[in-house]
């Protein structure tokens, strides 16, 4: 399975399905409450809170083949949103955290590839 996906595996047998970025460390009370609602639907996902740069954490996110990338800053701490990213590169633009566990739940749910 791993050789036939390229190690870029589907989201629904990911190990590490989602990986929250945080830009500063005022955004990591977000982050957590992001981690905490999407662990409790069974999202395995973790928060990048070292002090790097985003782009270099968005990087490195995409070297390891994580799925889906949620970005936090200033605007999304504010309207309780997140950004969203795949690890192809395309930006999903800015979601609910309602909407965005609905999308990833049908794609698990459908064993979307």
């Amino acid at each position: 399975m791993i050789e036939h996906f390229g190690g870029a595996l589907p989201l629904w047998v990911s190990p590490e399905q989602v990986k929250i970025i945080p830009i500063a460390d005022r955004h990591l009370d977000w982050a957590y409450e992001v981690q905490k609602a999407l662990t409790a639907k069974g999202i395995r996902c973790s928060i990048d809170d070292r002090n790097e740069k985003v782009g270099k954490k968005i990087r490195e996110a995409t070297l390891e083949k994580i799925p889906y990338m949620l970005t936090l800053g200033d605007n999304e701490v504010e309207a309780k949103t997140v950004s969203v990213r795949t690890r192809k590169g395309e930006d999903q633009g800015v979601k609910s955290l309602d909407e965005l566990l609905a999308q990833l739940l049908e794609e698990i749910e459908t064993k979307a590839k």
